[in-house]
């Protein structure tokens, strides 16, 4: 049984078909990417399988159990973390206070032990720490701890979200363009640590750009283009096919002559 599997899943906005029937699966362990041209729907399908949009159409099962229209925290709670296109980093927290953040769902504490600050209160928040700083060491953050996350980088608060999403123990871990923004080192870092979470047994799902990363790393490829899936298969064969060169193509196209107009 896949760990997350996608039915049948669509959308529209206004009237206008954004994500049409996409159908795919991702099983313990393996990397599957979302690739396609700008607009074909790709992040609308990551915000539909995390919870931030309701699908119109079709089903999302996590685990064997049917989450579609969950909300993110739900979510989160059975094992569904993501990062964002647009960083969603807490700037004003210190690197260790935003990953310390995403602990708290795996507290089971009650409310009283934490307001009388109670042994028990004390000995998870310790652990929260400790492990936040394991993700932390895991990463190369560790010396930016106690830093303020609006003075890091791009780069850098790329690699806190991933952590910070890390936190949450996740089974699945959607990557919304993780390498966006990181030079040539902090790209093959990145790499490495997809790779690193893929052996660990978690479904990652990855939308991004830098096909040589995707080419590299990814064991199937779904490919989007105008809100359906044309093509899908592992890295070899996904770049062969004529549909996917053409909808790229194309793309390029575009984009040269409107850089000429």
């Amino acid at each position: 049984m896949s760990l997350l599997s996608v039915s049948g899943l669509g959308i529209e906005f206004g009237g206008v078909r954004a994500v049409h029937d996409v159908s795919f699966s991702a099983d313990p362990g393996e990397i599957v990417s979302v690739i396609g041209p700008n607009g074909a729907g790709k992040t609308t399908l990551f915000n539909m399988i995390s919870g931030v949009y309701l699908p119109g159409s079709g089903s999302i099962t996590l685990a064997g159990e049917d989450v579609t229209g969950m909300s993110p925290h739900r979510l989160a709670e059975r094992g569904l973390s993501r990062t964002f296109q647009n960083l969603q980093i807490f700037q004003q927290m210190t690197v260790l206070e935003n990953v310390i953040a995403g602990h708290h769902l795996h507290e089971r504490g009650s409310v009283f032990a934490d307001m009388l600050h109670l042994p028990s209160s004390r000995r998870r928040s310790k652990a929260a720490e400790v492990g936040a700083m394991a993700l932390l060491e895991r990463l190369g953050l560790a010396r930016a701890a106690l830093q303020e996350a609006g003075s890091l980088s791009y780069g850098t608060l790329k690699r806190l979200e991933i952590a910070r999403a890390l936190a949450l123990k996740p089974k699945v871990l959607l990557l919304d363009e993780p390498a966006a923004g990181c030079n040539a080192v902090e790209t093959e870092e990145i790499d490495r640590l997809i790779a690193e979470v893929a052996a660990e047994g978690v479904a990652v799902l990855l939308v991004e750009h830098d096909m040589k990363l995707v080419m590299r790393i990814s064991s199937h490829i779904v490919v989007l283009d105008h809100g359906e899936k044309i093509a899908e298969g592992d890295p070899a064969a996904v770049s062969r096919d004529p549909r996917v060169v053409e909808a790229y193509l194309g793309a390029h196209a575009k984009e040269a002559a409107h850089a000429d107009g």
